[in-house]
């Protein structure tokens, strides 16, 4: 397999390891946006967050959470931003589920979430709502 993270996971490539258990791996992105950005992967080869098997959701984020505390404690952070991208249009640039932790200091010039695109829907908020209602 040709994949970056698995090959990081299988030790072929080396990182800057924060935290470890049976089923999750978490490291320093080397492209980092602020000081301790990291990355939480699977240790299974897994595309995307909607190939996330259920069984696993509570295993990753529960990571997620516990190392989320730990770099926002230890680095004295303001807060945080936890997210993901999904495929290529959502700015999936590894092809294998990453979730990001980016620490987050007051006036540090980051943005919020909601600035990551900026192309409200034309319709209604009821037409939409009817579309993608469960």
């Amino acid at each position: 397999m040709d994949c970056l993270f698995c090959k990081i996971i299988q030790g072929e490539i080396p990182c800057y390891k924060v935290y470890e258990d049976k089923n999750v791996l978490a490291f320093l992105d080397i492209n980092p946006s602020s000081k301790g950005h990291t990355l939480v992967i699977p240790k299974v080869h897994i595309k995307s967050f909607l190939d996330l098997p259920d069984s696993q959701v509570a295993d990753i984020f529960l990571a997620v959470k516990k190392i989320a505390e730990n770099i926002k404690s230890k680095l004295n952070a303001d807060g945080l931003n936890v997210g993901l991208n999904v495929n290529k249009a959502g700015g999936q640039v590894v092809d294998h589920l990453h979730i990001h932790i980016i620490p987050r200091w007051k006036n540090d010039g980051g943005r919020d979430v909601q600035s990551i695109i900026k192309n409200p829907p034309k319709e209604e908020l009821e037409k939409v709502l009817n579309e993608i209602k469960m």
